[in-house]
This record gives structure tokens, sequence and C-alpha cells, in this order.
């Protein structure tokens, strides 16, 4: 009979509040059968928790965040690497990667990865690394070191603001890797000539926590002072969300429009976010909610109207993959109006369950959130095609499913 491996899943910190995504592929993971550690490069900065971190069971491992914090434990960890099987072959790849980048971070990635290599918690028998940038490279030295194998999951900035070398060596050396988006499994497939190594795999959505939302959606349609049309954005406050350019897309929204705005999520752009919106004159229409729970931001969904994410590509290449906050909106029958960067043209299609634009386009922003203020009977339409193909398209599962038969056939190969 085959043996599961245990799986020590590599993550850049855990748990977050921003990564629903992760939390339930692992939580699908585990109900699958599979058996999990979780290496978290940074402890958590978040101060609330999504229910589904606590349905996760496996034990969470902290590698020390910055090497100077824990120098003993990167002591002991740089001393037993010398007993290890693959020391040789990973300093001579530390060296050729410090040639093309010579960082601090790449000497921390090493030590992380001599501190895993040395504690090797629970046995484990296979690497999984979420984001194919950091926590790719501590999982990959950590495999040469030890000769364990490795797999990835790529999903937007790691992708999008690493370096075509790192990629092409990281690709060359996983078992696989899987990407959550067209454009990044493309771009990936470009880059080495292990073409079937990549594989296209959308994450989805936990349809069970995001069920069927048979209530009434309102009527309203900006006329009334009293009750003006509720539009919704969830992300956090970073240059990719693009909520500079919806910012501006509301304050040219026409006068006699009747609107208010909800934000909820943090960041670090949050306080020059609201100082934006005052300069605009809109701040009095504006609520910044902050971080929320996750049942918190279904409820938000649930009496919204309209939900906008003016998606960008950033000044350093980062741009979102397939947003799961469209996936959660849609899935509650809310009409959503974003942009045409990355993967939400995979999910939304313009005009049919959903408004799609350019991005860094007001405008043009403006007119589709208009469009929508003003007609409550085609935001239905819209968000019952939007549920639907949520419904058909993107349940969670179908991803879990994918990624169980990927690391069963690679330990079928190994027995």
């Amino acid at each position: 009979m085959m043996q599961r491996r245990k799986i020590l899943v590599v993550l850049k910190g855990y748990p977050r509040l921003s990564e629903t995504f992760i939390a339930q592929e692992l939580l699908g993971l585990e109900k699958a059968g599979f058996d999990l550690t979780l290496i978290s490069m940074r402890r958590p900065t978040d101060k609330k928790r999504h229910p589904v971190h606590d349905e996760i069971k496996a034990r969470v491992i902290y590698l020390p965040e910055y090497l100077h914090e824990e120098p003993l434990r990167v002591l002991k960890g740089l001393i037993a690497s010398f007993g290890k099987p693959g020391i040789k072959a990973l300093w001579k790849r530390f060296l050729k990667d410090l040639g093309r980048d010579v960082s601090r971070n790449r000497f921390r990635r090493l030590g992380q990865a001599f501190v895993l290599g040395r504690e090797w918690p629970d046995n484990g028998g296979w690497l999984h690394a979420h984001f194919i940038h950091t926590p790719a490279s501590v999982t990959e030295y950590a495999s040469i070191l030890t000769g364990v194998p490795w797999t990835c999951s790529a999903h937007a900035k790691d992708i999008w603001t690493s370096p075509d070398w790192d990629l092409h060596e990281k690709l060359g050396s996983a078992r696989w890797t899987v990407t959550c988006t067209r454009s990044g499994y493309d771009h990936m497939r470009t880059l080495t000539p292990r073409k079937d190594a990549v594989h296209l795999s959308y994450h989805g959505l936990d349809l069970a926590r995001f069920g069927h939302f048979a209530g009434a959606r309102s009527r309203r349609d900006g006329c009334d002072p009293a009750d003006p049309v509720l539009l919704l954005s969830v992300g956090r406050a970073v240059e990719k969300k693009g909520y500079e350019t919806l910012l501006r897309a509301l304050a040219l929204l026409p006068p006699d429009l009747n609107w208010r705005f909800e934000h909820i999520g943090g960041g670090d752009k949050l306080s020059r976010l609201q100082a934006l919106a005052r300069e605009l004159g809109v701040a009095d229409r504006v609520t910044w909610k902050g971080a929320l729970a996750q049942e918190d931001v279904l409820e938000h969904y649930r009496r919204a109207d309209v939900f906008a994410l003016a998606c960008r590509i950033a000044s350093d290449g980062d741009r979102d993959g397939l947003p799961n906050v469209l996936v959660e909106a849609s899935s509650q029958r809310l009409p959503c109006v974003s942009t045409s960067v990355s993967g939400v043209p995979e999910l939304l299609i313009d005009g049919v369950n959903g408004m799609v634009v350019p991005p860094e386009d007001p405008a043009a922003f403006a007119a589709a959130l208009a469009a929508l203020i003003g007609d409550p009977t085609r935001r239905m339409q819209l968000g019952d095609a939007a549920e639907r193909r949520v419904r058909e398209h993107f349940d969670h599962q179908a991803s879990i499913d994918q990624l169980g038969q990927l690391f069963e056939e690679e330990w079928r190969k190994a027995s």
C-alpha cells in the first residue's frame, strides 16, 4: 500500500487574515487525509483570526524571522548542516544566487533553511511552499540540504516581482508548481523547459462557508438621500488594489446620485487613502472598517449593493492574481466592478456577470459604478449570473482534488 508522507508546508506568515485562500486549502488537504505541519517564516501580526484557522489541526513551527533575534538557534542549524547530504550542493547554489542577489534577505533565507534542516519537525517527508519568492527560497534550500523533494504553489506578487532567473531555477528544481491564474501560468511556462511541471489550479472558494444568499437585494437606485446605494470593497490598502483610482472614481459620480462606500481591510496606505478621500470631498460618504473576520465580511457582502475593486499593476510589477474577494462577493449574488488585470477577466465577463473596465481609469470606473447604482434590476441580473459562474467553476474542492492527485502521483512514483 502506498505510504503518504508528512508534508511540511512553508508559509511567509501564519495565520493571516488576507490569505483565507491558503487557510481553506490547508483545511481542505487535512480533510482529504493529508498530514501537515506548518512552517511559518513570520509570526502573526493580525489581531484577529478567521474561523477556518481554528479548524486547522496542523501544528505551527515558527522559524527565526530575523537571524540576529535567535543566534543560538541559527548557529546550531549551521553546525548541523555540515552533516547533511546536500551541504556542498547548497553552498554552490547559494553562492550562485548571491552573485545575482547580494542582499541580507538572501542570507536570511539560508539561515532559515539551516534551522529547518536541523529541527526537521515531525519527520517530514515532503516540502511544499506557498509563494514562489521567499518561502520557496527557504524551501528549495532545505530541499537541497536534506534531499527531501519539494513542490510549490505560486500566486501573484511572488510571480510578478521575482526575477526571471529566480523563477527559472525554482521551476527547474521543484517537482511541480501550481498557480491560480492563466496569466501567471502562461508566464511561468515561458521560463522553464519543464512546461508539464507547471499546472493551472484556481483555488476557488469553500462554498459551504459561503452558502447561497436567498435574501432580497435592495431596490435602491441612488435617488433617495435617506437610503443611499451601498458600495463595498474588501482589500488591503496597498498599491496594487487601486484604491486611489476607486476614490477618484467616487469623486466623479454624478452629484445627484446618493451612495455611501465601506472599505474593509488594513494596510500601510490606509491613512494616505483617508487623506485623499478628504481632499476629493468624499470623506463624509466613506467608512473605513479596518480588518474584519470572515463571518463579518460575509454579512457585509449580503447587505451591500455593489462590490468594487480597482486592481492595477503596481510600480514594482506586483499585481493581484484572481482576488478571492471577487469570488466571495460573486458567490453572494453581489455584482462586481473591477479591472482587466491579471486573472480578473477569468472570473468576470464584462456585461455578463460583472463590469470590467481598464485599470487606472477613474472615469471608466465611475461610469460602471453609476450604471449599476441607478439600475437595481441590472444589479440583480449580474449578481445572479456571478453566483452561477462561481458555483459552477470556482468550487475550491476541485483545486483540493487536483493538488491531492499531484501529491499522490509523486508518492506512487516513489513507491
